[in-house]
């Protein structure tokens, strides 16, 4: 696929919001929806070694091909120069657009949790439930296929308290209860809402599915990074050069924020790193997160 808009995939794949890539060299393992591909870049054309023609679409879509990030990013630096800083830093990241139902469950599983044994959960969640794939590897199992399940089933998985999580999830989205279709069609405070009635679903894991599988360009997940680098970098809120594209610019904020600010600080418990400002504040209250000022 040519003219890919500038997309490094080790930037893409590997910042914490797909849990199925593996690095092979300069190329890339993955499995999604039950296809098996290795991706790699040449220029600025992605190349899918094990990619059938018929799924271009797939996977035009899958890597949000359709987006035109230079524009986008140029709107971005040009309106603020603090978030210029921040997609400068690392230009290449593009945000997915990943089956649901795995989203819903790796964002479950990461949870006070780190990329590594999130991925090493994941992949044996796949390889215990996963259907077999020619050339080897396994799909990510479906949510029937869990909600027949229960808690004490996936131990395998040394996932603890998460695995009635996933039980919930599976069962909910097997039931009906929680449809795809039907959150793509609401508002996004809607669509969070319904996702927060899964059990163990908070607004970060919420947001993370609005963003990265849903494509609520506007989701805005919030972690410790997030909550810092809001604190530290946009006192004012985030800015309206990013508006509609909210969580895209999150992504560029994330990743400047994990290699620039100092970690390892200690955070009172009664006090939220957060912007001190009250845009700020109500931006943060609107996705559901509790806030309090933050003493300068």
């Amino acid at each position: 696929m040519e003219n890919c808009g500038g997309m490094d995939l080790a930037a893409t794949l590997d910042c914490g919001q797909a849990f199925r890539w593996q690095a092979d060299g300069a190329a890339w393992h993955g499995i999604v929806e039950n296809r098996s591909v290795t991706a790699r870049m040449e220029g600025d054309a992605l190349i899918l070694e094990g990619a059938s023609e018929t799924d271009r679409d797939f996977w035009v879509h899958y890597f949000a091909l359709d987006v035109d990030y230079p524009a986008l990013l140029e709107k971005f630096c040009s309106g603020n120069k603090r978030l210029a800083e921040c997609v400068r830093w690392n230009p290449g990241i593009r945000v997915l657009r990943q089956p649901f139902f795995e989203t819903l469950c790796t964002f479950i599983i990461s949870q006070n949790n780190n990329i590594p044994r999130i991925k090493a959960i994941v992949e044996r969640l796949c390889t215990g439930l996963g259907q077999p794939l020619e050339g080897g590897g396994y799909g990510f199992p479906s949510a029937e296929t869990l909600a027949a399940l229960e808690p004490e089933d996936l131990a395998f998985l040394r996932a603890g308290w998460r695995a009635e999580y996933l039980i919930d999830a599976a069962r909910r989205v097997a039931g009906g209860q929680i449809d795809e279709t039907a959150l793509r069609a609401m508002p996004m405070e809607n669509a969070r809402a319904v996702l927060c009635t899964i059990k163990g679903v908070g607004p970060k894991v919420a947001d993370c599915v609005l963003l990265y599988s849903l494509s609520f360009w506007k989701a805005f997940p919030m972690d410790v990074w997030m909550k810092k680098a809001m604190c530290q970098l946009f006192p004012r809120g985030v800015p309206v050069s990013c508006r509609g594209h909210e969580g895209i610019a999150q992504q560029f904020i994330f990743d400047y924020a994990r290699h620039h600010l100092p970690s390892g600080q200690k955070q009172n418990p009664h006090e939220k790193c957060m912007p001190n400002n009250q845009a700020g504040i109500d931006f943060a209250a609107k996705l559901g997160y509790t806030v309090g000022r933050i003493k300068t």
